[in-house]
């Protein structure tokens, strides 16, 4: 990810020539704090992962395993021989959070799109 913040008007233009391939999400709570606090909007690439596998490092958005509804924003910190990834925050020291600690390796199926930018 690229951490300086992109001007609005500037990615929103681009933004509208490939939607729906990009899409715009805020971020909810403390988890990923300080590398996207908690109101961010950022960047997602729907086909980030289509011709390309999820690497340890990336953020991306993931769909929780036993609420299909949720989808949450989380750093892949590891990615298991047989190809499922562990999913943590940024922030050690939420308390809130709801990440692999909890429900385990999660399948490549469940990797939804990679953030690529959050918003100044």
């Amino acid at each position: 990810m690229n951490d300086k913040p992109l001007p609005v008007a500037s990615i929103f233009s681009y933004a509208r020539l490939l939607w729906p391939r990009w899409q715009r999400r805020r971020v909810h709570g403390r988890s990923m704090e300080p590398t996207l606090p908690d109101g961010t909007t950022v960047l997602l690439d729907t086909a980030a992962y289509r011709h390309a596998d999820p690497q340890a490092g990336d953020i991306a958005l993931a769909q929780h395993p036993y609420e299909p509804n949720n989808k949450m924003i989380k750093r892949i910190t590891a990615v298991t021989e047989d190809g499922r990834y562990f999913l943590r925050g940024d922030n050690p020291n939420a308390t809130e959070t709801t990440d692999s600690r909890s429900f385990g390796t999660v399948p490549r199926s469940h990797i939804l799109a990679r953030i690529t930018h959050r918003f100044s």
